[in-house]
């Protein structure tokens, strides 16, 4: 095996025996073997397009089976295999139906059962050599990984566009083709671009079903009844979870990026929405064991599953993890059957408490945007002097504290933007607020990050400023996984420069690519706190 696409790969190279992430050897392979299915599959899909017989179903196959490969989504190597046999059965259907021949290989080949294994090796990210080449190609890979997760969870609430579809097909079909440096580099910043819309979208898919997240005090604490955890990022899971445990006497918790499901007004009624449970994904070993009850696994980020809950962790979507239970999808416009789970949770001791308190969260772009006038008013004053965003995601590096220890160090005059899991490095300190406004501002999941953007743009017109680089905002930004790619892909598109990325720079990116990136955008790694933070309140 090789993998590289996340950052805590081994030795920031590539684990090569087994990932980090505790993916094995076969399943490794086998996701490669997926992408490459994936790949023919496009490469039919762009001709389709061309004769105008592209259907969005074609284009929401190809974003699950990439979200099925996003690193912590899925470990079950039945289910890959079934998405690879169904991504070649689709591609020949659709050869046959427009008239499509093509001669390359990963359109042509069709193997047989016995063939999956040793072709899988055939078909990894090592396939390229030139490094710089399959720098860019996975660099873009990557991104459209990132942007199937945000397209999928919109689809899933019936939110789609075409244009998303078509550029997500053509740019995995180049991936296949000879492009020039210049070219390659184009459709990574095409890539940001898109990602802009389908993240645009998500919001609105998000916001339009569940209505705006709004400022809220949310419970980190239990109580005495029996009680199911919900983690990942699906909001629709979490809709048709609370409505189907009313009146059961069993209460829901979230659990790391569900966290800001809390934020949302739809789901305020439900009185045995308790709260949140626990911290980041990485720490769902102890958390979930704690926990007593059942877990249900949306989405990524699941981490190998210990014995002591391994009977009661449940998975959906394109989650998987070889032994649990699996949902399985809703008919048409019906719910899930979460009914399993709910009679497993009435069997169960109420959850341990790890804690007690409040955290406060609920500033997306609309209720950020509610308070630009005191916002702005706070910015003329000097009372805030200056943004930082520190969204992202979290991880088991010992490196990130350095994103605790910013937070901390950081003037009590600035005010933290962030989104994902790299809030629970800080958003249980005691850090204040100024005149009102909190100092941690927390727009809601990774999904979210669009917010951020939202934001930053909306200042600039406010300001009246040509040049969003011209905001008092600095970014110091944590990444871990594939979404994190596109969303910084995302920021490159929208001008943004002077990027801090950490706690390392991602391995994929070869000398020279890199080099492109700091060049072009000024991205630059992380330094020590102290640097850093002096740096950031200079505007460097």
């Amino acid at each position: 095996m090789f993998c590289y696409q996340c950052q805590e790969t081994a030795k920031g190279t590539g684990c090569t025996i087994a990932g980090v992430c505790g993916k094995k050897e076969n399943t490794a392979n086998l996701q490669d073997l997926l992408v490459f299915a994936l790949k023919g599959l496009a490469e039919t899909a762009v001709e389709a397009q061309k004769q105008g017989r592209l259907d969005n179903a074609t284009g929401l196959f190809i974003c699950q089976g990439l979200f099925a490969t996003i690193t912590n989504a899925n470990f079950d190597d039945s289910r890959i295999t079934a998405l690879i046999k169904e991504a070649f059965a689709k591609r020949d259907i659709l050869k046959l139906s427009i008239g499509f021949t093509s001669h390359h290989d990963c359109v042509t080949w069709n193997g047989s059962e016995a063939e999956f294994a040793a072709k899988a090796k055939e078909v990894g990210v090592l396939s390229q050599p030139n490094e710089d080449v399959r720098s860019l190609r996975e660099l873009l890979i990557y991104g459209l990984k990132g942007m199937a997760a945000y397209t999928e969870h919109a689809a899933m609430l019936g939110f789609e566009k075409k244009e998303i579809y078509e550029f997500m097909v053509s740019a995995l079909a180049s991936t296949t083709q000879e492009l020039t440096v210049d070219e390659m580099i184009a459709q990574v910043l095409k890539c940001g671009e898109v990602a802009v819309t389908a993240m645009a979208l998500l919001d609105e898919a998000n916001t339009t079903k569940y209505g705006n997240p709004e400022i809220t005090r949310v419970n980190i604490g239990v109580r005495n009844n029996p009680g199911i955890l919900i983690s990942g990022h699906d909001l629709h899971d979490m809709e048709d979870l609370l409505e189907q445990t009313t009146g059961t006497g069993v209460d829901v918790y979230t659990h790391s990026e569900m966290l800001p499901a809390n934020y949302y007004p739809a789901f305020k009624k439900y009185p045995h929405f308790v709260g949140n449970y626990g911290n980041a994904w990485w720490q769902q070993d102890k958390e979930f064991a704690s926990f007593n009850g059942p877990i249900l696994m949306t989405t990524n980020c699941i981490v190998p599953v210990k014995d002591a809950y391994k009977d009661r962790i449940y998975t959906t979507g394109m989650a998987g993890w070889p032994g649990a239970v699996h949902i399985p999808e809703r008919q048409q416009a019906g719910r899930k059957d979460f009914s399993a789970i709910i009679a497993q949770a009435k069997t169960c001791q109420p959850p341990v408490e790890i804690e007690k308190g409040e955290i406060v969260g609920g500033f997306a772009h609309h209720q950020v945007m509610a308070l630009a006038d005191k916002v702005v008013e706070a910015v003329k004053s000097g009372a805030i002097k200056r943004f930082v965003v520190m969204a992202g995601c979290d991880g088991r590096h010992t490196g990130r504290n350095y994103y605790t220890e910013v937070a901390k160090e950081l003037p009590k005059d600035t005010v933290i933007l962030t989104a994902g899991c790299a809030k629970y490095r800080y958003n249980k300190l005691e850090l204040g607020d100024i005149g009102g406004i909190p100092r941690v501002l927390d727009a809601g999941q990774c999904n979210d990050s669009y917010s951020l953007a939202y934001i930053a743009l909306q200042l600039k017109q406010v300001f009246g400023l040509e040049d969003i680089n011209d905001l008092p905002i600095s970014y110091d930004i944590a990444w871990y996984e594939q979404k994190a790619v596109v969303v910084l892909l995302a920021l490159l598109y929208l001008g943004v420069k002077h990027i801090r990325l950490g706690p390392t720079l991602p391995g994929f990116l070869s000398p020279n690519v890199a080099k492109v990136l700091v060049e072009n955008f000024d991205i630059k790694p992380i330094g020590t706190v102290a640097d850093d933070v002096a740096a950031i309140m200079a505007g460097n």
